[in-house]
């Protein structure tokens, strides 16, 4: 994968114990480190506008995780480790670099990341920026604030619904905008909220058409449940690995110590995260969109904002804090369509942390 940078921002390779992988790098070297963590079918790229305007003072690091970008392709998400190879890999990181802790910011999947890291390395977070994250239960099959799983497989979670259309055309490189299923068309309609189109859209297509697809990859594998909507989580990939049945127990984010101030930064119009997401199926079969639903009471849409809410309230309530903050008329991610409004807050956030 060939992006080019923005300037201000210079790529290498870094080699971990765990993955060699893209770095992105801005700002001064001696500066207080900021580890920006993207989401799904993206990278490193998608965090440029952020790193290059952080306050003076501050040393932004971006790496391309571990199944996207230029991580190396033979290093597959464990999915049944839940985020924890992608939170392992970025401590792995910060320990290559010499960096104790970092400022941690993470959007969508990397949101998740961050939910692992509040988990397992507390102590190694200075501040916490979460940007339209998923929830702290994961991707699909629950059902209420608490994450209670729609069925004992946690079916309609994983890899087996994914658009095997869209796939088709992430592995062909398709940069076109004739289906709805075009990746082009899927960042617009479903990422940014329509009419929004970034400036950089080619390099951000690049990115997306870099994620990793395979068996062990995206969409992974999946298993047959006689559960609706028929499948449930198999064990490889991203995908798999954001399923609730593998995401972890989320009681030891809300316990852990030291505790650090958390950021919710939330775009108004996210379809991507939200209590009605579009790929959702419980928001789906409500709709009648996926057939055969099996109704409101035993797979409705998963709430995940309402879902992300409790947990930081309780997260607040052992000792913590956060600041929950929407960026009107913005979509998933409103880091690159809000960026003065986003940076205002998160900037505050930092110089605070």
């Amino acid at each position: 994968m060939s992006i080019p940078t923005l300037p201000g921002v210079t790529a290498q390779t870094v080699t971990t114990p765990r993955l060699a992988t893209r770095v992105l790098f801005a700002g001064p070297e001696e500066g207080v480190l900021v580890l920006f963590l993207h989401g799904n079918m993206s990278s490193a790229t998608w965090w440029e506008e952020v790193m290059v305007t952080l306050p003076a003072g501050f040393r932004a690091i971006a790496p391309d995780q571990r199944g996207f970008g230029d991580a190396d392709p033979e290093k597959k998400v464990d999915a049944t480790r839940g985020a924890g190879d992608w939170a392992d890999d970025a401590i792995a990181l910060l320990d290559t670099l010499g960096v104790d802790n970092a400022h941690v910011v993470g959007n969508s999947l990397g949101g998740c990341v961050v939910w692992r890291l509040m988990m397992d390395y507390p102590a190694r977070l200075r501040s916490v920026t979460l940007s339209d994250p998923g929830s702290p239960f994961g991707f699909g099959g629950t059902k209420d604030l608490e994450g209670t799983p729609c069925w004992p497989d946690f079916a309609g979670s994983g890899g087996g619904l994914v658009n095997p259309e869209l796939i088709r055309r992430i592995r062909a490189g398709d940069r076109g905008a004739d289906s709805p299923f075009a990746p082009r068309n899927a960042l617009r309609a479903l990422v940014f909220k329509p009419p929004f189109v970034p400036a950089r859209e080619e390099e951000l297509l690049s990115s997306a058409l870099a994620m990793h697809v395979g068996p062990q990859d995206v969409p992974g594998d999946a298993v047959p449940s006689p559960n609706w909507p028929g499948m449930a989580p198999g064990q490889w990939g991203a995908t798999n690995a954001l399923s609730p049945k593998y995401m972890g127990d989320v009681g030891r984010l809300i316990v852990g110590e030291p505790k650090v101030s958390v950021l919710w930064v939330r775009g108004s119009h996210d379809l991507a995260v939200s209590d009605t997401a579009a790929s959702d199926p419980g928001a789906l079969g409500s709709m009648g969109i996926l057939p055969n639903w099996p109704g409101m009471e035993v797979y409705p849409p998963q709430p995940m904002l309402g879902q992300t809410r409790a947990v930081l309230e309780k997260y607040a309530a052992a000792g913590g804090g956060y600041r929950e903050i929407v960026i009107q008329d913005a979509g998933h991610v409103p880091f690159i369509e809000k960026l003065d409004e986003f940076n205002a807050h998160f900037h505050a956030h930092l110089s605070a942390g």
